[in-house]
């Protein structure tokens, strides 16, 4: 599956739109990486932990996304958008979410 954040594939012609096409990610972070998150934060090192967690939801949302488009008939997917997004904030920790958005289309 062909998946860019651009309207166009080089040297590949679009012959049909199929549609919007999606895909969520929600993983919970526990409360020992937040913990670890912050104080990371306080001395100015990153945090391994939330990393992981972002690249992992990140690859779960293009993958379901990529599901749908093949799903509905499609080989590819344009104009991709990721957002991500931290849900709570209560003692059980963050969440976090990220999801993806395109077009579905056939390319030849």
């Amino acid at each position: 599956m062909l998946v860019t954040t651009t309207h166009t594939i080089p040297d590949r012609k679009v012959v049909k739109t199929i549609g919007l096409v999606t895909g969520e990610a929600i993983l919970g972070a526990n409360i020992f990486k937040d913990i670890f998150a912050g104080i990371r934060d306080i001395v100015g090192g990153r945090s391994g932990a939330y990393e992981r967690e972002l690249v992992q939801a990140k690859e779960i949302a293009l993958e379901e996304m990529e599901a749908e488009a093949e799903r509905i008939g499609g080989n590819a997917v344009v104009a991709v958008d990721l957002d991500y997004e931290t849900l709570g904030s209560g003692q059980g920790g963050h969440m976090l979410m990220v999801s993806a958005s395109g077009t579905a289309v056939v390319v030849e």
